[in-house]
C-alpha cells in the first residue's frame, strides 16, 4: 500500500497538553489518534470518527460538542467530523462515546488470469454471475465502456466529483469482475460476465479518500441490497482491525455481505497489511502471479494482534481489463483496455468468483463461502502469511460447494437475504 499522503494542519497555539487523568482517554481514543493529538498545536483541526452509543437521546450536535459532522452513519453509530484535540479529550469523557478513531486516508492497492484460476469451467456449467450483485467502492466507473452496457444497476458518488471514472482504477476493477469483454471478442473477459454492478465513488481522480468516504460508501451498498462488496484500496499498515474501517467491513459481513479486500501493495516485508485488509471478517486477497507465485509487491501478514492474513492470493500482475475514457493508467493496450498491476486487481477476482458460487448457492453465508475458497485453494507450500490459504479457483470452489452445505446460525438466512439485510 505504500505511500500515504499526511493530513496535517499546523496551528498557531502551543501543543495541547493532556489532563493527568487519562484512562477514559486511552479506554476510548485509538493509540494512533492519541499520539498524533500530543504533537498537535491545541488548535488543529482533526478528521475524527466519533462512535456514539445505541440508545443516545441528546441531539448529535450536542452529544458532538457543537460540532456539525460532515457525515452519518447507520451501519454503526457513529459520524465524520473535524475538531480539535481539545474538544476530542472532551468527547472521550462523555459516557455517549464509545470509540474515537483517526479518520486515516486510504487509496487504490496498484503496483491470462481468468483460465487459470478456472473461470470459463464455471461458465460452461451455467454460471455467469446472472442475478448477483456486485458493489464496486472505487474511483467510479467509465459508464459507457462496452463492456458494462445494460448491467450498471446504481451509481452513487461520495467525492463530490460526479460518478465519472477520472483516474482509471475502478473501470479497470470493475472490468476484472465483472467486464463482459464484448469491446474485445471476449478475450478480456471478467470473472462474472452477466453479473449486476454497484458503483460508489469513494476515492477521487488521484486515487484517494478518506476512511469515512469509504464507510459511507458500503452503507449505501448495504442500502442498495447488493451481495458482495469490493474494496480495492487500503490505508497504512500495521493494523489490528479495530480501526473505523475495519470495524464498519466487519459489521457488514455480520449481515451477510461478502466482502472482498486488498491486502496491500507493501510487500515482500511481514505486518504490511493495513485497513482494511487487516478486518477479522472480510475475505483478505494477496496477489499472485501467472506463475503461482506471490507477487513480490503483495503485502503479508501477520496482523499486528498475530493474526494470519492475507486469505487467499489471486492473480495481481500485469492484467489487463477495462480503460476508461481519457484515462492514461497503467499501460494501455488499444481504446478500450490497460494493463495494471495490485492488490487492487487480486481483489475484483475474489468478488467475481464469489459471484459464481453465490449464483450457484445462493445460500450460503459470506463466513460459508470465505470458508470454501480457502478450504478448495491451491496451496503453494510458502507461509501462511505469505499465501494465507493459497491460490483460489474458481472450478474448484464450484465443484466443492455442489456438496450440500449445513447453514451456519448469524447468516442471512432466507428472510435475511430476501431482505438484504
Amino acid at each position: 500500500m505504500g505511500r500515504f499522503p499526511g493530513r496535517r494542519q499546523r496551528g498557531a497555539g502551543p501543543n495541547l497538553t493532556l489532563s493527568h487523568d487519562m484512562k477514559g482517554v486511552m479506554e476510548k481514543i485509538a493509540h494512533s489518534l492519541l499520539r498524533d493529538m500530543k504533537t498537535k498545536p491545541a488548535d488543529a483541526q482533526i478528521p475524527v470518527i466519533v462512535k456514539y452509543g445505541k440508545f443516545h437521546k441528546r441531539p448529535l450536535e450536542t452529544l458532538l460538542a457543537g460540532t456539525r459532522p460532515s457525515r452519518t452513519f447507520r451501519i454503526i453509530h457513529a459520524a465524520a467530523l473535524t475538531t480539535t484535540p481539545k474538544v476530542i479529550e472532551s468527547l472521550s469523557r462523555d459516557p455517549d462515546v464509545e470509540r474515537i478513531w483517526p479518520d486515516l486516508p486510504v487509496r487504490v492497492c496498484l503496483d491470462a488470469s481468468v483460465p487459470l484460476i478456472g473461470a470459463p469451467q464455471v461458465w460452461e456449467a451455467g454460471y455467469t454471475g446472472k442475478g448477483v450483485k456486485i458493489a464496486i467502492l472505487d474511483t467510479g466507473i467509465d459508464p459507457y465502456h462496452p463492456d458494462f452496457a445494460g448491467r450498471i444497476a446504481a451509481a452513487a458518488d461520495f467525492t463530490g466529483e460526479g460518478p465519472q471514472d477520472q483516474d482509471g482504477h475502478g473501470t479497470h476493477v470493475a472490468g476484472i469482475a465483472a467486464g463482459s469483454g464484448r469491446a474485445s471478442k471476449r478475450r478480456y473477459r471478467g470473472l462474472a460476465p452477466e453479473a449486476s454492478l454497484y458503483i460508489a465513488k469513494v476515492l477521487g481522480r488521484e486515487g484517494a479518500g478518506l476512511m469515512s468516504d469509504v464507510m459511507a460508501g458500503i452503507e449505501w451498498a448495504v442500502e442498495q441490497e447488493v451481495d458482495i462488496i469490493n474494496l480495492s484500496l487500503g490505508g497504512a499498515p500495521p493494523c489490528d482491525g479495530t480501526d473505523a474501517l475495519s470495524e464498519t467491513c466487519d459489521v457488514a459481513v455480520e449481515k451477510g455481505y461478502v466482502v472482498c479486500v486488498a491486502a496491500g501493495n507493501g510487500g515482500p516485508a511481514p505486518y504490511t497489511i493495513g485497513p482494511p485488509g487487516c478486518a477479522k471478517q472480510v475475505i483478505t486477497v494477496g496477489a499472485s502471479t501467472d506463475q503461482d507465485e506471490v507477487a513480490d509487491f503483495s503485502s503479508r501478514g501477520p496482523t499486528t494482534d498475530g493474526r494470519i492474513k492475507p486469505d487467499i492470493l489471486l492473480p495481481g500482475a500485469s492484467i489487463i481489463s477495462c480503460r476508461a475514457k481519457d484515462t492514461s493508467l497503467g499501460n494501455p493496450v488499444g481504446e478500450n483496455y490497460t494493463e495494471l498491476s495490485g492488490s487492487s486487481m487480486a481483489t475484483p477476482h475474489a468478488s467475481g468468483i464469489a459471484a459464481l458460487v453465490l449464483q450457484a448457492r445462493p445460500e450460503l453465508t459470506p463466513a460459508q463461502l470465505k470458508a470454501l475458497l480457502m478450504e478448495t485453494a491451491l496451496d503453494l507450500g510458502l507461509s501462511p502469511n505469505d499465501q494465507g490459504a493459497g491460490r483460489a479457483d474458481a472450478y474448484a470452489a464450484y465443484l466443492e460447494e455442489l456438496t450440500p452445505v449445513t447453514p451456519s446460525p448469524g447468516g442471512k438466512g432466507c428472510l435475511l437475504r430476501l431482505l438484504g439485510l
